[in-house]
């Protein structure tokens, strides 16, 4: 028995024996990890010098560069732009201003002419007037015209002569219209103006009569009366 033993553990069906040797799990983990570096830096090497025999990385290089060129180029017509901008919004601010200064002057020509206009009235008027003699009151230059029918528009002048000392003064004038009506004369029954007057040594006076629009006005009559009612001036026309 013992001899079938020691015969089976010294031929070569006798059982295989495995020696390990023992390593912390730390230490194993640590050589992978080596490992994997190592392998991971191998395959980036690889990488770049792929990339480098391939002409990627000069065309990497040359593509970053066109991309700069052009973000430049975009900001100067960026700036170009904000140039042109502002040079337009300060040109349309001074055509403004300069139609509104225009549009000002036109304003004071109309009135400057307006007022001119005024003037050369005013002048003709008194150019018209017959030159006054003696002292007292006295009715000067009346107009009329018919701008509407069952209207008429007057126009004269009271003066005051007798020195420079003279004394306000003060009453009324009244207009009165005479004429024709459905082929017969007629005449308003009252004065179809009275207004009060007070002045020193002259009144200009602008006014507007009403009569009734059938009949035909051919004869104007201003009377110049004081507080008391007396007649101290007058002056007809006729149309």
């Amino acid at each position: 028995m013992r001899w079938r033993l020691l015969r089976r553990r010294l031929s070569i069906s006798a059982p295989r024996m495995t020696v390990r040797s023992h390593m912390a799990w730390p230490v194993r983990w640590a050589v992978w990890a080596v490992s994997l570096g190592f392998s991971g830096a191998l395959a980036l090497w690889a990488f770049e010098f792929g990339k480098g025999i391939a002409g990627l990385d000069r065309e990497s290089r040359v593509s970053a560069q066109a991309l700069t060129e052009v973000r430049q180029q975009l900001e100067a017509v960026r700036l170009d732009r904000e140039r042109a901008q502002s040079i337009a919004n300060t040109a349309d601010s001074l055509l403004k201003a300069e139609r509104a200064t225009q549009a000002r002057l036109a304003e004071e020509v109309k009135a400057l002419e307006m007022q001119n206009q005024a003037l050369k009235d005013d002048l003709g008027f008194f150019e018209r007037l017959l030159p006054a003699s003696g002292d007292g009151l006295s009715v000067r230059g009346l107009q009329a015209d018919q701008p509407a029918a069952g209207q008429l528009r007057f126009q004269l002048l009271v003066m005051q002569q007798g020195g420079r000392a003279l004394p306000d003064f003060k009453g009324r004038y009244e207009v009165l219209l005479s004429g024709t009506q459905d082929g017969r004369a007629w005449s308003m029954p009252a004065p179809a103006v009275t207004r009060p007057l007070q002045f020193k040594q002259y009144q200009r006076i602008d006014g507007l009569a009403e009569y009734p629009a059938g009949a035909v006005v051919k004869q104007v009559q201003v009377r110049v009366l004081d507080e008391a009612g007396q007649l101290r001036a007058t002056q007809s026309l006729k149309l």
